[in-house]
Formats: C-alpha cells, sequence, structure tokens
C-alpha cells in the first residue's frame, strides 16, 4: 500500500539524523538526562531558545504535539468552559476538550475561489460574543491548507491581553514563511503560545517529540509539562541534529512545493473538481460527489490510500499528503486515468510525469 493520508514526511529525515541513531550509546539508553546539572531542561529546549532568543524556561518539549495539545487543555479548560477552533480542523481539538468537560465553538474558514480564509474581523467578533477560555488557531489549518497572517494574530494578541491564545504550527515549514516569525511574538505577548512538531517537515513522527513556546501567562502549563527526569534523550538528540540540517529541510520544501502544484494543475482543468490552494505538505480536493464510491475502489485497487472525509462539512472532500516524486506519479497516473472519463485526456496529458 502507498499511504497518503497522515500527512508524514516520505522524504525522511536528515542524514544528521540517522547519524545519531547509528552511534546510540548504551548510556543514552540506561540513564537519565544530567541536564539540570547545567542549568537547563534541556539541551534541546536550551538551543531552540537561543535561537529563537527567548528564556528557556519559555520553551517546553513534549511527545508530539498531541501531548502538548492535552497538556494545555487539562491544565486551563473547567467543566463548562469554552474553547474556539476554526470550523474546519483537526477533530482532536474537540476531542481532547471533551476529557475536561470543556465545549467547543467553532469560527467560520471561507472559501474564497480555489482557497480558504480566515477572517479576523468575523473572529474578533466571534470571541467578543462567546468569551472562550483559550483561543486556538491552527497555521497552515488541517485540512483547509490556509495560513494565519502575523498581522492578524498581533491584533488579536492585542485586542484580547487575557485571552489564552494557541497558534498550532504543526505544518510550519512547507510554504516560503518564515520559521521564526510568530514564535518571536511570545516575547512580547505573554498570552501566546506556539506548537511546533517535528512530526512534519523534519520527518520524525515516530520518534514523538515537538516544542512549544510560551509566554508568561502560560506559567502553570511550563509546570505541569515540565520532566524532573528529563526527555527521551535519542528522540531529543534527533531533533536537535535535523534542526542543525537547514539545507536539507530548505531542499524538501521545495520539492514539496514543486510537487504540490503538479496536483493543482491536474484538478484545475477537471470539471467539477476544486484543488485548494496549501501551505502545508497536503492539499484539499472538493469532488462531485457521486464519483466518491468509483474513486475510492479505483484508488483501493491500485493500492493507494489517500484521506475521504465523512465529516458534515466535508462529505464530498479529500486530503492528499504530498509524497516523493515517484509517490505522487504514481498516484497521478491513476487520477489521471480515473478522470480521463470525465475530461479529455489531451487537456491533462503532462502533469503525471
Amino acid at each position: 500500500m502507498l499511504f497518503l493520508d497522515r500527512n508524514e514526511n516520505h522524504f525522511g529525515p536528515a542524514p544528521e539524523v540517522f547519524e545519531v541513531i547509528h552511534n546510540i550509546t548504551p548510556e543514552m539508553l540506561t540513564t537519565y538526562s544530567r541536564d539540570f546539572m547545567l542549568g537547563i531542561k534541556s539541551k534541546l529546549s536550551a538551543h531552540i531558545a537561543n535561537i529563537l532568543g527567548l528564556a528557556e524556561k519559555n520553551v517546553l518539549i513534549s511527545y508530539g504535539s498531541e501531548d502538548m495539545l492535552k497538556h494545555i487543555m487539562h491544565c486551563y479548560l473547567l467543566p463548562g468552559e469554552k474553547l474556539m477552533i476554526p470550523e474546519y480542523s483537526w477533530w482532536y481539538y474537540t476531542r481532547v476538550a471533551s476529557e475536561v468537560y470543556a465545549n467547543t465553538v467553532e469560527y467560520p474558514v471561507h472559501i474564497h475561489r480555489n482557497s480558504f480564509a480566515y477572517d479576523i474581523d468575523e473572529i474578533i467578533t466571534l470571541v467578543k460574543k462567546e468569551q472562550p477560555k483559550i483561543l486556538l488557531i491552527a497555521s497552515p489549518n488541517n485540512p483547509t491548507g490556509n495560513s494565519f497572517s502575523e498581522r492578524h494574530l498581533e491584533q488579536l494578541l492585542e485586542t484580547f491581553p487575557k485571552l489564552l491564545i494557541v497558534l498550532d504550527e504543526a505544518y510550519i515549514g512547507f510554504s516560503d514563511k518564515r520559521l521564526d516569525g510568530n514564535t518571536r511574538l511570545v516575547s512580547k505577548y505573554a498570552n501566546l503560545a506556539v506548537l511546533r512538531t517535528f512530526s512534519k517537515l523534519y520527518a520524525l513522527a515516530g520518534m514523538r517529540i515537538a516544542y512549544a513556546v510560551a509566554g508568561e501567562q502560560f506559567r502553570e502549563l511550563m509546570m505541569y509539562s515540565n520532566r524532573y527526569l528529563g526527555y527521551n534523550r535519542i528522540s531529543e538528540q534527533c531533533a536537535l541534529a535535523a534542526l542543525k540540517a537547514e539545507q536539507y529541510y530548505h531542499s524538501i520544501q521545495s520539492i514539496i512545493v514543486s510537487e504540490r502544484q503538479r496536483y493543482m494543475d491536474l484538478f484545475s482543468v477537471a470539471e467539477g473538481y476544486t484543488a485548494f490552494r496549501s501551505d502545508a505538505n497536503f492539499l484539499l480536493v472538493r469532488f462531485p460527489e457521486d464519483h466518491k464510491e468509483q474513486m475510492q475502489r479505483t484508488l483501493k485497487a491500485a493500492g493507494i490510500q489517500i484521506k475521504f472525509y465523512d465529516e458534515r462539512l466535508l462529505k464530498n472532500y479529500v486530503r492528499i499528503t504530498i509524497g516523493t516524486p515517484a509517490e505522487n506519479s504514481q498516484l497521478l497516473n491513476v487520477l489521471m486515468n480515473f478522470l480521463s472519463a470525465y475530461v479529455p485526456l489531451s487537456e491533462i496529458t503532462g502533469n503525471s510525469e
């Protein structure tokens, strides 16, 4: 099976990461970290704090962003309080809020031709009306692929200085946006936390490691997420190696941007189909509802799995993870043969090569 349904990075991690794995010592497996003797929580958090110009206490390491999201919800949400999230977003946000009996309120994400977009004025109005305890913004958002501008983020932070604002940037790095832009805002705005993961761009999903940078209003979270015995020493060393391999990951980013466009080109000539612009390593595609069953059968027969949605707002949508060029060619060939029943082949020739 070719799995292009979970937004994993199939290019693999940098060679420097494999060097860490090849040089694992028995000590890394048998002993706890002693970084506390250096006056730091971990070498990883110290390195991230240094490159971002932050105090190390504001950098929190976690078992993937999933873990940090759970920490935040469990730390701050009380029963009956509100978490505000995007209308089209990752189902886990609602699930983890329900664990503490909190309520989830959605703000709209609007479609403008072939892209999704946030409406800052609408979000401000809804926050004033609903009075959430936490406002969560996903940028880029999963599954819509759209980003939230730094200018609008600052506008929210200025307007609601007491509101806890959590920016989930799991898919940062697959566009031309600066990697350090929003993380540096936590030194200016105490109510901001930015979540980052090594699962996507850095291709370390199996390592389950991520980090957050948080402003001073997240003091309870800083204590809640601290680890007396340190973190996974191997995951930490792999993450450090990944952060230092900038050129390798920049090349992957460039390829994914190019490969993403191949799908955009294909669907742009398929009547009834819309591929939405994305800043992530996936793209969302809307298709005629009566094509769904046949498309699923075709892909299953080809041994390819992509993400078909059953949710109310996404019943005739599919999300495609951008794989390697060879993997994308495999899927594009299947899709082109499928679409040829509805679009003349001459119009889409060239997109699968």
